[in-house]
């Protein structure tokens, strides 16, 4: 037993499945371990869309899967993805390699040298720990897993040096312990429950956090008779054309109007955000009524809003604790005031917003279970304000949070893996997409019929609309954009050139045809002057 093999072992007692990575020269032992295991490895063609892939899958199925990263370059290649699912606390376990420690820090020109390579991470990690002692290696996964389980989660970073990843190791086997997130204090709950018992206008906001729990928080929201928001990582909690959901709109003038009029405001799991309180707005979101916020993570609790009543615990045993203490049911025409914010909100109507309205009503008649992924591009904006998702994990991007490009086809790819019953989407921009072209030979790999929607209009088309609005003349937009056709046959890809919402949904019916990528370029000009 050595502490590769440790590694492994205690990996699968945690129930990790699934790892990706690229193998080099400082992660030959770790893989020598891995190919002796039950994890499934996946190769992407970058260590960033390793961390994508791994960040879609933990978003896909809630559970975080691994990555061998190889020390140096392999760090600072995989440091955005992590920086992704960081800022929407999505779990991930980044393993890494180090040199050996007597040359550490001493500036000698080794292969992969990075001077404080443990620090540099810790800015992108919910935990970072250098390991220099095999025997310890079960106590820095239990703290892993906590953070996994119990608090906000995110990566988490460890590295081992290269004269400790084979060195020996203890053979008793440690089991991992259960760990449960905080519950709620009684004290807060009967609070929570008086005010929005006796609510006349309650509102409810809903975050990522609650979405492992959308019986709970489609139960409590129904019993409350309340309006409700749910953020883009909550998207499809409450299931598709919930006649209380007013999705990710709370940066709108009609939605923001509601939530000035609510007398008692449920926050659950939502860091009351930029990214999805302020995105058309200038900065002044604010509730006037009483703010009761719930949170696993305590610093969170005081950001962004002040709450009348903060309570760290878990989103589930709150939901379900709050239901307990309120009447079984409330009528204060919640349905009717959201039907009058929805109308007065007219999405599909919106200049901005109605071309890529058909986009979202074929994917829904085409693919109405599917997983759609997407990048830093014009439909995702648009989509975060329009999908209807039937469950939650079905809608995340890199739109919110650090809104990084090139995540939407390795994420996908990740989904895919974790989800292998469900159709799965990339939504992406040909400028994004140009960021992981590699990652098409992934994608062949894996030999998933996952559909890639390129929306192709040659160029940073979000960025070129600020420097407009902006009156800045258009510097470093235009693009030249690849030729699909040409780059799909190239990795074994199937294409299809679409230029409208009919001809979308006949290629998107013959994505099960084949079992490989299906790149369905979309003429953005071509899609505007079909409408």
């Amino acid at each position: 037993m050595n502490c590769a093999r440790l590694l492994i072992q205690q990996l699968e007692s945690y129930g990790v499945d699934t790892a990706f990575g690229i193998p080099g020269v400082h992660t030959i032992e770790l893989y020598r371990a891995l190919g002796q295991s039950r994890l499934a490895h996946h190769t992407p063609r970058h260590e960033q869309g390793a961390g994508f892939m791994a960040d879609g899958y933990a978003r896909a199925n809630g559970k975080p899967a691994a990555c061998f990263i190889v020390t140096g370059p392999g760090m600072t290649n995989i440091a955005t993805a992590m920086g992704q699912a960081l800022a929407d606390s999505v779990p991930m376990l980044v393993i890494s390699s180090a040199n050996h420690r007597p040359t550490l820090g001493r500036g000698q020109g080794r292969l992969h040298e990075m001077p404080h390579q443990s620090e540099t991470l810790a800015g992108v990690s919910r935990l970072s720990h250098s390991l220099n002692d095999p025997a310890a290696l079960p106590e820095v996964l239990a703290r892993a897993f906590a953070v996994f389980q119990s608090a906000r989660p995110g990566p988490v970073h460890i590295e081992i040096p290269l004269d400790i990843i084979d060195a020996p190791a203890p053979t008793e086997p440690t089991r991992p312990a259960r760990v449960f997130p905080p519950a709620p204090a009684p004290a807060a709950l009967a609070l929570a429950g008086d005010w929005l018992g006796n609510a006349e206008r309650p509102l409810v906001m809903l975050g990522g956090g609650s979405a492992a729990y959308p019986e709970a928080a489609r139960a409590l929201v129904e019993q409350l008779d309340a309006p409700t928001f749910t953020t883009i990582n909550a998207k499809g909690v409450l299931g598709r054309e919930h006649p209380l959901d007013l999705g990710a709109t709370m940066s709108l003038p009609a939605a923001r109007c509601l939530a000035a009029g609510a007398d008692v405001v449920l926050a659950l799991g939502t860091e009351i955000g930029e990214t999805d309180y302020e995105l058309d707005a200038e900065g002044d979101f604010h509730l006037d009524g009483k703010l009761i916020r719930v949170d696993i993570d305590a610093e969170q609790l005081g950001r962004n809003q002040a709450a009348d009543l903060a309570i760290q615990a878990d989103a589930g045993e709150t939901l379900r604790g709050l239901a307990e203490r309120l009447p079984a049911s409330a009528a204060r025409d919640g349905a009717e005031r959201a039907a009058t914010v929805r109308r007065r909100l007219a999405l599909a109507e919106d200049p901005e917003l109605a071309p890529y309205a058909p986009l979202f009503t074929t994917l829904n008649e085409a693919l109405p279970d599917a997983i759609l992924v997407g990048d830093s591009t014009g439909p995702v904006y648009a989509g975060n304000f329009l999908a209807s998702m039937p469950a939650p994990r079905r809608w995340f991007n890199a739109a919110t949070g650090f809104g990084t490009l090139g995540y939407g086809l390795p994420a996908a790819l990740g989904a895919a893996l974790a989800q292998p019953d469900l159709p799965v989407v990339a939504l992406v921009g040909d400028g994004g997409l140009q960021f992981v072209l590699g990652e098409l030979g992934t994608a062949r790999d894996l030999g998933r019929p996952v559909a890639v929607i390129i929306w192709n209009n040659n160029g940073y088309e979000e960025i070129r609309r600020y420097m407009s609005l902006s009156e800045v003349p258009h510097l470093g937009v235009d693009l030249t954009a690849p030729d699909f056709p040409s780059l799909a046959l190239s990795y074994g890809c199937r294409h299809a050139h679409v230029g409208s919402p009919a001809s979308l949904h006949a290629a998107l019916g013959r994505l099960d045809e084949a079992d490989s990528p299906l790149l369905i370029e979309v003429d953005a000009a071509a899609w505007a002057a079909s409408l």
